[in-house]
């Protein structure tokens, strides 16, 4: 019988208690942590294989994020209502779980280790996300696993002016102008990731401050759970390269790879390194086949290795980067617009040798992503897909669904580009971008920044500024010198110390991601790393606008047109109908797309400006109210001895008694009407029951004013938008109304109230487009 013993250490972070408890649960895996924050709880588990996987080069390190819908007290959606793949946010935090442990661990080492983070509860408040990222390092602290660590990480907020540590779910959405999060040990930071509403770099620089120093603390409290549960150290097997070949390989290769790196393009320098290879293995077996024959891939590892290092050696000290460029050069840039005729709008932005294509397309409300996970969001109508395609680096591939990079890299431009995206009230379109990667030679995330604010301005989004983004690289040695690198090569990514990617606009940063290769940065090199890269940006975006000034006036012939109006809530079911009768009636008749919200907007979408107003014309035919005094221009329906029926609106009769039919006596209904006639009445009243009175008299056929009456035509929408939140076909609200219309004022089925006034509703009328002519 097992006997567990349960261990607990706690810390007060941001006003709230965050525990860390492990002998409960999961005792087999290699260490177990159950992190509690407020209500919100994760399991992490760290195990590792006992020996080495056989022929592996690099760490084979796994992090998995698993969102358990029971945790929030919801049952999946879907037909087999079961977790099934990772969402996108479980994608995302299991790259924020991996990015800060992966460096800490020794180099040479190649167990197989993986970390299974397990959302158990959560209150939809306090992030599950920051807790995963607290727990992996917990839990690879107590499993005697040789990790470097500990790792503590926080959230930062930035509300009212000031910093809030840990800010819940709906103060990130709602109330703050920073979404910052930085996980570091006790002393330096490691891993950086943010969106930001146009932060100036100072205030980011001192809400890294704020943030380590939490993260200090947190560390601390991981110590002594170490100390009191620990598992000892494991003894390990580091893979290191066998000297006599080492330095066999030294020999035959350095003078070739310095012949290889004077090559400045990608394509020749790739191709050149290749060769170094292939001679150096070939020249070594012929040497002393007994030794070095059957060794080409520990001689391509250590000729990687030799180039590396040659690449550090001449950046650091003869300032020369692999393309010949200064640290602070950006490579040439090529701006287009406007390159897809179809498409809604599309930019074109390369970067040297690095090419991205990205193409915007406009929807409506039925667009819309539903999210089925732990967060409190439940729709998207801002959406930027990421793809890389084997061809960008001239490989053969299967193709397959995004994988993680790829899910991380269109989140981290979208998260950039959000700020800018206009609210639903003056833009109601959902929004979806695409990065086509067309090349590849460092830092394509960037490049779809920048393309993806060509690719909104193209298609007409009055976005609040443009936005750009340039990802900077760090080399270091030994001796404490460093270079900051604008505008990394893949070269330099690949081997280099820091890949920081940083977007934003004139004024401030919008997005952040650092991820670093080294045991931590300090504060003075993220200082130099931003200002920087402030620098490129401005640059960027200087060139970008010259291209495209600002967002169009007008959108694509070939993007949907959006008008909307208010009608009274209570309304709702006419529009709908009997099992959505009337509204598939008018969409069949006209083309148009229809969304109603329950607060009585009704949106009207179609590529054909005009059929939309015509399904926006028969929806406030069924809509509109008759009114005490109004005049109308109707059509007897009925005849009866007691006087005649009249449809003054389409479904709305009134009767017009026998004595009320002419300012004279009228002996016969049959001797001034027949059915079918036009009748200019007039209400007289609406009885309690909903009855519509007419008359007759004192009623001519011409208004208030001396005006003859006719049919009137519809008076142009204000051009307006307005975007819904939720929609649906149908339901029930409340309020809604419009005022009265002008005494006097003749109607007929079909027609508007004379004098040309506005909507039925009264609310005006919203045309979608945002912009002049959509």
């Amino acid at each position: 019988m097992v006997v567990s013993t349960q261990h607990q250490v706690e810390i007060q972070v941001g006003g709230r208690s965050l525990t860390f408890e492990t002998g409960l649960l999961a005792r087999q895996a290699d260490g177990a942590v159950v992190v509690r924050y407020g209500d919100s709880m994760v399991l992490v588990t760290a195990t590792a294989s006992p020996q080495p996987r056989e022929g592996a080069d690099f760490f084979p390190l796994t992090c998995d994020y698993e969102e358990k819908m029971y945790a929030a007290g919801k049952i999946p959606g879907g037909f087999f209502k079961r977790e099934g793949r990772p969402g996108e946010s479980a994608v995302l935090t299991a790259r924020l779980m991996d990015r800060p442990i992966r460096p800490l661990f020794p180099q040479g080492f190649r167990n197989d280790v993986q970390v299974i983070a397990t959302v158990l509860s959560t209150d939809q408040e306090n992030d599950p996300a920051i807790l995963a990222v607290n727990g992996a390092s917990a839990a690879l602290m107590v499993s005697g696993l040789p990790f470097e660590g500990p790792v503590g990480a926080v959230r930062v907020g930035l509300i009212d002016g000031k910093f809030v540590i840990n800010p819940t779910l709906r103060q990130i959405e709602e109330q703050s102008r920073l979404d910052l999060v930085v996980a570091g040990t006790a002393d330096a930071i490691i891993m950086v990731e943010a969106g930001a509403k146009e932060v100036p770099e100072e205030q980011i620089l001192a809400a890294f401050d704020v943030a380590h120093a939490e993260i200090r603390r947190i560390v601390e409290i991981q110590q002594r759970l170490v100390e009191m549960v620990g598992k000892p150290r494991r003894e390990v097997a580091l893979a290191a390269p066998d000297p006599a070949l080492e330095a066999a390989v030294r020999e035959a290769a350095l003078p070739l790879i310095a012949q290889a790196l004077a090559q400045p393009e990608k394509l020749a320098r790739e191709e050149a390194l290749r060769d170094v290879q292939e001679t150096v293995a070939a020249q070594l077996a012929e040497r002393s086949p007994e030794t070095f024959a059957e060794r080409a891939g520990e001689v391509g590892d250590l000729v990687y290795a030799l180039t590396r290092a040659e690449v550090r050696r001449r950046i650091l000290e003869e300032g020369r980067r692999p393309d010949g460029r200064g640290p602070t050069d950006i490579r040439p840039l090529t701006i287009k617009v406007g390159l897809l005729p179809r498409a809604h709008g599309s930019g074109l932005f390369q970067r040297g040798q690095t090419q991205v294509l990205t193409v915007a397309t406009l929807g409506t409300g039925e667009d819309e992503q539903l999210l089925d996970n732990l967060g409190i969001i439940e729709r998207k109508r801002f959406m930027h897909h990421y793809y890389f395609p084997p061809f960008s680096v001239g490989e053969v591939r299967p193709l397959r669904g995004p994988g993680r990079r790829e899910i991380g890299h269109g989140a981290l431009a979208e998260r950039a580009l959000a700020w800018a995206i206009p609210p639903e009230e003056v833009f109601p379109y959902t929004i979806r971008l695409v990065s086509e990667v067309l090349e590849s030679n460092g830092s394509t995330s960037m490049a779809s920044v920048c393309g993806s604010t060509l690719a909104l301005m193209d298609a007409g989004v009055p976005i609040k500024a443009a936005v750009a983004g340039i990802a900077m690289g760090l080399v270091t040695d030994a001796s404490g010198r460093a270079a900051i690198l604008t505008d990394i090569l893949g070269m330099e990514d690949q081997m280099g110390d820091m890949d920081f990617k940083v977007a934003g606009t004139r004024d401030g940063v919008t997005a952040l991601q650092m991820d670093i290769k080294i045991k931590g940065l300090s504060r003075e090199l993220l200082a130099r790393a931003l200002a920087q890269a402030r620098e490129a940006r401005l640059l960027i975006l200087e060139r970008m606008l010259e291209v495209i000034p600002a967002p169009r006036t007008t959108l694509s012939p070939y993007a949907p047109r959006i008008l909307t109006i208010e009608i009274n809530p209570e309304k709702i079911r006419e529009v709908i109908g009997p099992g959505g009768k009337v509204i598939n009636k008018i969409t069949a008749e006209t083309g148009a797309k229809i969304d109603i919200e329950q607060d009585g907007k009704v949106h009207i979408a179609s590529v054909d400006e005009q059929a939309a107003r015509r399904a926006m014309q028969m929806i406030e035919e069924i809509v509109r109210e008759v009114r005490v005094g109004e005049m109308y221009l109707g059509r007897v329906t009925r005849l009866m001895n007691f006087g005649v029926f009249v449809e003054v609106l389409p479904g709305k009769e009134g009767l017009v008694h026998i004595s009320e039919l002419a300012d004279g006596r009228v002996g016969r209904v049959e001797d001034v009407v027949k059915v079918g006639d036009e009748l200019l009445v007039k209400v007289k009243e609406i009885d309690n029951l909903g009855r519509i009175n007419l008359t007759r008299r004192g009623v001519s056929k011409t208004g208030a004013e001396g005006e003859p009456v006719g049919e009137l035509q519809l008076a142009a929408p204000r051009e307006r938008a307005g975007g819904p939140r939720r929609r649906r076909r149908g339901g029930r609200g409340s309020g809604g109304g419009r005022p009265e219309g002008a005494p006097g004022a003749p109607r007929r089925p079909g027609g508007r109230p004379g004098g040309g006034r506005g909507p039925a509703s009264g609310q005006g009328e919203r045309s979608g487009g945002g912009a002049p002519g959509a």
